[in-house]
């Protein structure tokens, strides 16, 4: 083996991954929501944290803002 390799001539293609990484949070989320999440991945076969990042996915894709009013 080699004492030192040129690691940037090795493989020079980009990984196709890295716009796709997912970066770990913590977010306070209701009882309620997470129970319907599990359910919702019980019948689905699909873990519940996927879930959530699928729904919130579709959200940031197709624009939707939440519609809040404050009475």
């Amino acid at each position: 083996m080699r004492k030192e390799y040129d690691i940037q001539n090795l493989n020079p293609r980009k990984n196709p991954y890295t716009k796709k990484l997912k970066k770990q949070i913590t977010i306070n989320i209701d009882n309620d929501t997470i129970a319907y999440f599990k359910a919702l991945a019980e019948q689905t076969g699909i873990p519940y944290q996927t879930l959530i990042n699928m729904y919130l996915t579709d959200c940031a894709q197709n624009h939707k803002e939440p519609k809040i009013a404050w009475s």
